[in-house]
């Protein structure tokens, strides 16, 4: 099976949650804003990588319209 790429997104950390979770909002095309809740990837728990409320992040939009994930930190 192929390995598919999921639609990665700019947003801003705009409430950190307990649990490693965030809330972050996005451009959601025509001026309009969109807010998703979402966690932190694996690989940033790991290396211990901080994400505060006011970063910029990139998100990796989950396929049924769920939660994102945090990816990288901009």
């Amino acid at each position: 099976m192929a390995h598919q790429e999921k639609e990665k997104i700019i947003g801003t950390v705009i409430e950190a949650l307990p649990n490693a979770m965030f809330k972050a909002v996005y451009d959601a095309g025509e001026g309009n804003k969109g807010e998703m809740l979402t966690f932190l990837s694996g690989k940033m728990r790991l290396n211990r990588i901080r994400v505060l409320v006011g970063d910029r992040i990139e998100i990796e939009k989950d396929e049924y319209g769920g939660k994102g994930r945090i990816v990288k930190r901009l």
